[in-house]
């Protein structure tokens, strides 16, 4: 048997009733063992119940435990549980790819399955890449993205990815990518409108492209509604349009990234609908499969996946890529988001749970910022509202408002809003499938934890 990656502690009274855990994961912290899922709730071996009020990590948009989508895996399992892409077609992936193709914008109805995010985003890259290839442009190569962004932990996502303290000890492995600024139009004070930043953020996408040579740029890669490393971040709306017509301009692909965004989160499938926006690659994953199966997709414009397989094929491919199992699952997902019609669902909760979240501006005016669409929102922590400072970053609020959230009960999910390393924002993202009276819970336990990070921090409170 190989070792474990971490070994286990010597036995003593405290790892006999706590043992170090032979998985190797990002810290020594522990939290306790889930016992089971049911809707929005989570218990854990003792017992306790939590409000999942981040859907994992904007993962489970249908809830746990969902009893038609177990049913279809129990009926795919008596079937058969791989099949390799290689040797088979199989009716759940050609039945959800189908079902994808015809979600997406006009002539994107090529679907390569894969089996998370950043599987996703290094499909696509490795897709553009090859259709430059194809069609002589083997100069191109350079793919630029945004700073703050996060697109995958994987090599080639990690060099999209804007996000520095996760990319250095790794930088003499991977080659980095060009990054523009993300257009955080709430922090400047120009004095401009909100649609002029957006604007002049989006004009920074063309000055990259004629710094770097527009004949070596292949594509450029964004999230519509910023993830985990901008806290839900939209841009003016003017922004969209500017950046299709610069890609347009130059003969760029337009990379969306959709793995959090997608899948009804915003309101509509893909957040880019929301501005009429076509890219040419959608990468997909998280709410595409809900948490019951590993699964992600690309989906392309016939054009692009045609030239490169009549160029010699797509030269890429995982293990798992079109998995029945996982495939069946993700079609059950799809059907469940529809029967519930929790698209629209999304965009409903959403307009309430955020207006909930400004009113907590009037308590804590250490709340600088709420944002985001439908249920993908989060709201930011500042030391002053006027200018926008962060709070010192050693009061790690990223760190402890999310402890005591998860003391009363509730699960969010926090990271540092600039760059990683200061700032703190909070994604508040529940399930599709929260009810007014659960978002009033989220509220209440959410408000109390503010409460006591006020008093141990010392920040001032408004009216109650």
């Amino acid at each position: 048997m190989a070792p474990a990656f971490l070994a286990a502690a010597h036995e003593s009274p405290m790892s006999l009733e706590r043992p170090a855990s032979n998985l190797f994961y990002q810290t020594r912290l522990r939290r306790p063992t889930l016992a089971r899922g049911k809707g929005v709730y989570l218990w854990d071996s003792e017992g306790k119940r939590y409000l999942d009020g981040s859907s994992g990590a904007m993962v489970s948009n249908i809830g746990h435990s969902n009893p038609a989508v177990l049913d279809a895996m129990r009926r795919q399992m008596e079937l058969s549980t791989f099949g390799y892409r290689l040797h088979f077609e199989n009716e759940p992936a050609e039945r959800l790819a189908t079902r994808i193709a015809g979600r997406m914008p006009e002539g994107l109805d090529r679907v390569f399955f894969v089996s998370g995010g950043s599987e996703a985003v290094e499909s696509a890259l490795k897709l553009a890449r090859q259709y430059a290839v194809a069609r002589g442009q083997a100069e191109r190569w350079k793919v630029i993205s945004r700073f703050p962004s996060y697109h995958g932990s994987t090599l080639g996502a990690l060099a999209v990815t804007g996000m520095s303290l996760m990319s250095a000890p790794f930088a003499p492995m991977l080659r980095e990518m060009p990054k523009i600024p993300a257009p955080t139009c709430y922090l400047d004070r120009d004095g401009l409108s909100l649609q002029e930043r957006g604007l002049r953020y989006a004009h920074m996408l063309r000055e990259e492209i004629l710094r770097q040579g527009p004949e070596t740029v292949l594509a450029f890669i964004m999230e519509p509604v910023g993830g985990a490393s901008t806290g839900a971040l939209v841009a003016p709306d003017g922004y969209y349009a500017a950046i299709r017509a610069i890609c347009d301009e130059f003969g760029l692909l337009l990379i969306c990234d959709e793995v959090m965004s997608g899948a009804g989160r915003t309101g509509r499938y893909l957040a880019s609908e929301h501005w009429n926006l076509r890219p040419d690659i959608v990468a997909l994953s998280k709410g595409f499969g809900a948490g019951y199966a590993p699964l992600g997709a690309m989906v392309a414009d016939r054009i692009l996946a045609e030239t490169v397989i009549d160029h010699g094929g797509f030269i890429h491919g995982h293990t798992y890529a079109g998995n029945p199992l996982a495939c069946a699952a993700g079609l059950a997902v799809l059907e469940e988001i529809d029967r519930l019609g929790l698209i629209e669902a999304a965009e409903r909760q959403g307009t309430a749970l955020k207006t909930r979240l400004e009113e907590l501006m009037a308590r804590f005016p250490f709340i600088g910022d709420v944002r985001g669409k439908g249920l993908l929102l989060a709201f930011e922590l500042v030391a002053d509202r006027e200018s926008m400072a962060p709070l010192p970053p050693q009061l790690n609020a990223h760190l402890r408002l999310v402890d005591l959230a998860y003391e009363a009960g509730l699960i969010i999910y926090s990271r540092r809003t600039r760059g990683g390393r200061i700032g703190d924002h909070f994604m508040v993202c529940p399930p599709l499938i929260v009810t007014d009276e659960q978002i009033d819970e989220i509220m209440d336990k959410l408000g109390a934890s503010l409460e006591n990070f006020a008093t141990e921090a010392k920040l001032p409170m408004g009216a109650g």
